[in-house]
């Protein structure tokens, strides 16, 4: 097989069906959303996560800004969440006139440091907004005793946590709360889309309404009301029926999709080991309990090596490999409307280190040893190699 000569980050996966069943949608004549399709989709979501309810959305910014809706958070309410994260996470809650408060993360995880929580409530807080990174779990037992002694309510944002667990619980599916992302760059996807799964059934009737602008327009059709009227503030939340057409080729095909992600994963965590060893970088880790979806696989450089230079190794070399996210409380607008709670040194230097390598359905190996190869040659320019045996023990 012929080497691509140059490797994408990332190349979305298509199953083949996804054209016949838009072509489907289009036939059955009902395409602005809340179809057979949709309904397929949902009904899926329940069935393998084990939420009370699951609503498309044109994209987990959407669901996220549901939550927010459904927390009926106002000015100057408090909600705690990591500033690692996308921009989506915290705007959500900034639009209600929520102010978020970033606490730091783990060194192994980068997810959320679940023992800095409770010193970080005060009286205007409402709520803890977690984010799965990389589709491992965070130490969702004990965020969730600390939410439940001080009455505050847990959104998930399992944006990249579809198919993963947290001891045989369902992503998403923990909280009272959870979202899920369906971009293009993610495991499943739709192009764009998303998902609220709600966990609580006394949320779901004004959840369909925030959705539907406001409107009792599901009870309508489900011919619990006689007409639909304006009941609350909402907005139009829903995906059209072509987008939940794509996603449910998608979703019968999940199982698969993941067990080739998590073998390419597997593949480049076998082949960095040495790496590791040398102290030259460190692989990801996955804690006990936690099943994880090969939503991304990144490493973490030693401090002592020039990030950018190892970027342009690989664009130099055709391969499209990345950083993440810039802390929000280091952007011009997180400074604005945030606080911070400490220092976030852990999130400031995790974040300087990282590096996603590319991974996507039918990453061959041959792709896979260039990738390997080009950090390898560019890791090992750097001085010093085995003094930095110690440098990420945790």
């Amino acid at each position: 097989m012929a080497i691509q000569k140059h490797i994408p980050f990332n190349q979305p996966y298509m199953t083949g069906k996804e054209l016949h069943y838009i072509s489907e949608a289009h036939f059955n004549g009902a395409l602005a959303g809340d179809g057979i399709f949709t309904k397929r989709c949902q009904t899926w979501l329940e069935r393998k996560t084990g939420c009370e309810k699951a609503l498309l959305t044109h994209s987990c910014t959407a669901a996220l800004e549901m939550a927010a809706l459904l927390l009926n958070i106002q000015p100057g309410d408090e909600i705690i969440m990591p500033s690692y994260t996308f921009v989506s996470t915290a705007n959500a809650f900034v639009l209600r006139g929520g102010v978020p408060v970033f606490v730091d993360i783990r060194e192994d995880t980068l997810n959320l440091d679940e023992r800095l929580i409770e010193v970080a409530i005060t009286p205007r807080t409402r709520a803890i907004v977690l984010v799965h990174y990389a589709g491992v779990a965070c130490e969702m037992d004990i965020i969730m005793s600390v939410a439940r002694k001080h009455g505050l309510i847990v959104v998930e944002d399992a944006a990249q946590g579809v198919m993963a667990s947290y001891k045989g619980r369902a992503l998403g599916s923990i909280g009272n709360l959870g979202t899920y992302s369906f971009h293009e760059t993610k495991n499943i996807i739709s192009g764009e889309g998303g998902a609220l799964l709600l966990n609580e059934p006394e949320m779901i009737l004004r959840a369909e309404i925030i959705r539907e602008k406001g409107t009792d327009r599901s009870r309508f059709f489900r011919g619990e009301v006689d007409k639909y009227t304006w009941q609350e503030v909402g907005s139009s939340f829903l995906p059209g029926e072509l987008t939940a057409a794509f996603l449910w080729a998608q979703l019968q095909e999940a199982d698969k999709i993941t067990k080739n992600r998590l073998m390419i994963w597997q593949y480049y965590h076998d082949r960095l080991e040495s790496l590791e060893s040398l102290g030259l970088l460190r692989r990801p880790i996955v804690p006990n309990g936690c099943t994880h979806n090969a939503h991304m696989y990144y490493v973490l450089l030693a401090p002592e090596i020039d990030r950018q230079q190892v970027l342009d190794e690989f664009k130099q070399n055709g391969i499209n490999a990345v950083f993440h996210y810039v802390p929000l409380h280091l952007s011009p607008f997180g400074k604005h409307c945030s606080r911070r709670h400490g220092m976030l040194d852990v999130t400031n230097i995790q974040s300087e280190r990282l590096v996603r390598l590319p991974i996507w359905c039918g990453l061959s190996e041959e792709q896979q040893d260039k990738v390997i190869d080009v950090l390898t040659e560019a890791v090992k320019q750097c001085p010093n190699v085995g003094s930095r045996q110690k440098l990420f023990a945790l």
